[in-house]
Formats: C-alpha cells, sequence, structure tokens
C-alpha cells in the first residue's frame, strides 16, 4: 500500500517496482489461458498491460486487497486480447455495445473496487439487461468441447463429458421406436397421406388431387391415421 500511494503521487521508482513484484499475479492469471494456440509470450505481455492499468487505476482509499481489484483487471485485458484476434466475428453494433460495457465496467471498478451487476451496468449506459447480456455473450471466449475441467490424475473430464444431449436421449429414442411401430401398423395407403401431408407439407387438396381421391375422404384418412398412431402409442 506504501508503494501504491508513492506510485500514485509520481513515484516513477515505486511503480516500476510494484510492477516487478506482482509479475506473479500475471503468471498465474495466464495458467487459464494456457492452451489455446496462442503465444504465451504475448499473453504474459498482454496481462502484464493489465496489471499496470490496474497499478495506476488502483484507489488506495478503499480497504481492497490489490489482488482483488488486479486480477479482474488483467483478465480482462487478455480476454479483450482473445476476442479482437478471435475467428468467431461477431456484427459490429453488437462489438460496440460490449466494448461500452467493457469501458463502463472498469469504470465502475475503479471507483467501487468491485464488480458491477448487470443492472447497474444497464442503468449507467440506458440499456435493457438483455442488451447487455447479449453483448457480453457475443465476446466471451469460446471454449472447446475438449477442454478438460478436472483431472484427478488419471484420465481427465472435459467439458464434453459435463455437456447434454437434449434431444438423443432414451426416452427420444423409445418414443422413436414406438412412434415406428405405431406407423407400420397403418395401411399403405394413410402411410402415403401422412407422408404427403406432415413430410412434404402439402395440403389436402394437393393429396387429393395426386391419390385421386376427394379432400373430404383424405381428411377421413388422415383423421384415422392420427387415431390409429396415437392408440397405438
Amino acid at each position: 500500500m506504501a508503494l501504491l500511494r508513492r506510485a500514485k503521487a509520481g513515484d516513477r521508482e515505486a511503480r516500476e517496482e510494484l510492477i516487478a513484484g506482482n509479475l506473479r499475479l500475471v503468471l498465474s492469471v495466464l495458467q487459464k489461458f494456457v492452451g489455446r494456440g496462442e503465444n504465451v509470450d504475448d499473453l504474459f505481455q498482454v496481462g502484464c498491460i493489465g496489471l499496470i492499468k490496474a497499478i495506476d487505476n488502483f484507489n488506495v482509499d478503499l480497504d481492497v486487497r490489490f489482488s482483488t481489484y488486479g486480477v479482474p483487471m488483467i483478465v480482462g485485458e487478455i480476454r479483450r486480447y482473445l476476442r479482437d484476434n478471435s475467428a468467431v466475428r461477431v456484427s459490429r453494433s453488437i462489438r460496440d455495445t460490449a466494448y461500452r460495457v467493457l469501458q463502463a465496467k472498469e469504470k465502475y471498478m475503479a471507483q467501487h473496487q468491485r464488480e458491477p451487476t448487470l443492472d447497474e451496468i444497464a442503468r449507467m449506459l440506458e440499456l435493457k439487461r438483455e442488451d447487455v447480456v447479449m453483448a457480453l455473450d457475443a465476446i466471451a471466449d469460446p471454449v472447446s468441447l475438449y477442454e478438460p475441467v478436472y483431472s484427478d490424475g488419471a484420465d481427465a473430464i472435459c467439458v464434453m463429458d459435463q455437456v447434454r444431449d437434449q434431444k438423443n436421449t432414451d426416452e427420444a429414442w423409445l418414443e422413436q421406436i414406438a412412434l415406428k411401430d405405431a406407423i407400420d401398423k397403418l395401411t399403405d395407403r394413410e402411410k402415403h397421406i401422412l407422408r404427403l401431408r406432415f413430410f412434404q407439407g402439402k395440403t389436402q387438396m394437393e393429396v387429393s388431387a395426386e391419390v385421386g381421391i376427394s379432400q373430404a375422404q383424405v381428411s377421413r384418412l388422415e383423421k384415422n391415421a392420427i387415431h390409429h398412431i396415437k392408440k397405438n402409442l
């Protein structure tokens, strides 16, 4: 804190000593970004820029540890660098909104030594909360499905192991099998009409012209087929 006060007063030697003394803080933050194909030296330099910003903007009058303020600043600087160099592109308007959100966030942190809530950011920028969330999501770092999230020394657990498939569940498979069996019990004409109506999207008039029966007959056969399917299910 003494060095921070001297640095705030314009002591460049104190500022240099703070930077050199907190490089391990940058290295500790850097660990969560390693393995993304980026040059580690580049990320370290970017992290150091975040550290310098944290030193220059830290409020010595508040009872807050420097690391509590410095870590989010370093993380933010690295994420900004990764976002600007990402292969994933988002629209200019959303990106501009995201920059405004990040600037407002940094300004708030400099004044209050804590991160603002989404509602606080929305009020500061006079935006909807949904717009703030969308902007931050759009610039979030993409995560590989194969990125490990836990390891006990043996096999690592990856993101993919914790993502659930909502479509190909046991219940869905059973429903598909039951539906197939129910359709198999229909007559060939009923199957043909359902195929034209629900797989090819044709109207009852179009089906009647193709099959050679009246629309009323098509409607009756269709309702009868659906009734039998529901009954068999």
